[in-house]
């Protein structure tokens, strides 16, 4: 069997020399280089033609996200992010993964982590899974002419499209749900799907695997784009329509009706499903328990199968289920769960499932 290719790429030679270490130590895997900044790396990329590269943020002359671009540009190639767990470094790894990173993976304790080797499984696991990943040419906007471009568009001027209105009552939409599922390649889609959503809105579930100092991050770059109130989810807080709820890291989202409420329950203590927590599965059985019928259920790219049974369930009291199409996932496993199981009312790419959403929701209203 052919070993997996890796080019590692920090600025740090103690890191290289560690991340490199853990990766030869695995029998598939074979490190093939390493670079010590973001020119090295695209220049490495070219020569050796690598299956993966793992890749520092913070370098010298050109940082990790720069070389995501230009390696998405000239040589498209799974990249793996290793970020540091701060406020900084979760801005910096989700910019990196708009730019086409394929996924990341916390240091345990910041740039230089000495204690590396602590996540050495978790690594190897990760450069074998973004191994299997579809990624594409993209031609890179430079990052001034981009934030030139956000600056230029007011937030109440986003690209929700005339089409996509729903004049359904408050009370109304506040008996349905829209659930979106997502794991590995998912972040910029989840971002291109509910930027394009209306304000007027049932309450949105987003479970995107995500470790805890990230999923915070993850939701204000939501909210930023988007028309919806995006929140990290709070224990306790009550479930409005027109807010879209991110499960945070380290949590599975459980939902609890009291009276006419619906409220957040956060679990820190309750074991990982499908090898993650949060988990789609956990919520979404939480939805079809509480919106029955009255749910639109989405499944975008990612590893595995969490989510496809509670997935199941929802299509059995009546709710419409969307998964992402093969063509556009970086992961087809998730959304392939949910096509085998025979429950999928449309099969289609990120930019059309906005649309379908608000369809199926008006579906619902009519009953």
């Amino acid at each position: 069997m052919e070993k997996i290719r890796v080019l590692v790429v920090d600025d740090s030679a103690f890191m290289r020399k560690v991340v490199s270490d853990i990766l030869n130590s695995d029998e598939e895997i074979e490190v093939v280089g390493t670079a010590k900044d973001g020119v090295e790396a695209v220049e490495l990329t070219q020569k050796l033609k690598p299956d993966v590269i793992t890749m520092d943020v913070e370098m010298p002359r050109m940082n990790g996200i720069e070389a995501v671009r230009k390696i998405m540009e000239i040589q498209p190639t799974p990249v793996l992010m290793l970020s540091a767990l701060t406020k900084r470094g979760s801005k910096e790894t989700l910019e990196a993964l708009e730019a086409g990173a394929v996924d990341f993976i916390p240091k345990p304790s910041g740039t230089i982590s000495l204690d590396i080797r602590e996540i050495g499984d978790e690594l190897i696991k990760k450069v074998k899974a973004v191994a299997k990943a579809r990624v594409r040419r993209r031609v890179s906007i430079k990052p001034s002419e981009e934030s030139k471009k956000k600056e230029e568009t007011p937030k109440k001027e986003k690209k929700v499209t005339s089409g996509l209105e729903l004049d359904i009552p408050p009370e109304k939409l506040s008996k349905m749900a829209v659930m979106i599922g997502s794991s590995t390649g998912g972040p910029p889609v989840v971002t291109e799907i509910v930027s394009k959503l209306p304000k007027n809105m049932p309450p949105v579930f987003i479970v995107q695997h995500m470790p805890g100092g990230f999923t915070k991050m993850f939701a204000e770059r939501l909210n930023a784009e988007s028309l919806l109130t995006v929140k990290e989810a709070e224990d306790g807080e009550i479930v409005r329509p027109g807010y879209a709820y991110v499960a945070p890291g380290g949590y599975h989202m459980l939902l609890k009706k009291r009276g006419n409420n619906v409220h957040i329950v956060l679990d820190s203590k309750m074991p990982k499903v499908h090898g993650t927590k949060p988990s789609v599965e956990v919520t979404a059985e939480y939805v079809a328990r509480i919106y029955g019928g009255k749910t639109v259920a989405v499944m975008l790219t990612g590893i595995g199968r969490d989510g496809a049974e509670a997935y199941k369930l929802i299509k059995e009291k009546g709710g419409k289920i969307i998964a992402q199409d093969k063509d556009s996932c970086v992961v087809f496993g998730m959304p392939k769960a949910v096509i085998e199981l025979g429950i999928a009312d449309a099969i289609l790419p990120p930019s059309k499932i906005p649309e379908a959403i608000v369809k199926f929701i008006k579906s619902i209203y009519k009953g």
